[in-house]
């Protein structure tokens, strides 16, 4: 098990892990951003979300990652000289509710062809706790659906969260197919809506 101290005392650049919304808004200033691979867990939406993407009475659903098969997302590299500021940033955005155990995971890199080929590195990881009262475990997709319709919270639509994510995962030419489902209801039932307003309606 990764200490703190072994994370926050490292005299070394720091690798981050992202698998969620950490792959289109990282928020932090990073020198490298590779797709990687990470073995032994898997993405799933499994955190009731209370804050970003929800609240208590209404929550949200949001990724985490959960035991079992493998992920791909993205690795960034922070310099050493901006690991203390990034894990302090990381910290208020992940861990407002210490839902997520803070680990150091093996990942591979993925670098393009040409680049050398595959790399392996220590990267910082988030994965869900299960014994917290916000692991929602594995859901069927209609409560899936609910919660990520309902859900709204500090960050925006839960909806948005989940549309992004997927999308990006297809610019990296990956296909996760829970969340594709997902994605899929959502935007279809934004198609339904009357997105054009006539032109004599009223503005107010």
């Amino acid at each position: 098990m990764t200490t703190r101290p072994e994370i926050d005392h490292a005299d070394e650049d720091l690798w981050v892990f992202g698998y969620g919304s950490l792959m289109w808004r990282p928020g932090f200033v990073h020198v490298e951003r590779v797709p990687a691979r990470l073995v032994g867990l898997h993405r799933a939406l499994c955190v009731y979300s209370f804050v970003h993407r929800g609240t208590p009475e209404k929550p949200g659903l949001v990724l985490g990652l959960d035991r079992g098969g493998t992920c791909r997302g993205i690795a960034f590299r922070v310099e050493r000289a901006h690991r203390a500021e990034t894990l302090a940033y990381l910290r208020a955005r992940e861990q407002v509710t210490r839902v997520y155990l803070e680990t150091l995971r093996p990942v591979t890199l993925l670098d393009p062809p040409g680049g050398g080929g595959e790399r392996r590195v220590r990267a910082l990881v988030y994965v869900v706790d299960r014994s917290h009262p916000q692991y929602a475990g594995r859901l069927d997709l209609e409560q899936q659906l609910h919660l990520v319709r309902q859900g709204h919270g500090q960050s925006g639509p839960n909806r948005d969260y989940v549309v992004a994510t997927v999308r990006e995962l297809e610019q990296q030419g990956c296909r996760d197919a829970q969340l594709h489902a997902i994605a899929r209801r959502l935007t279809a039932a934004d198609a339904r809506l009357p997105h054009d307003r006539p032109s004599d309606a009223p503005s107010t």
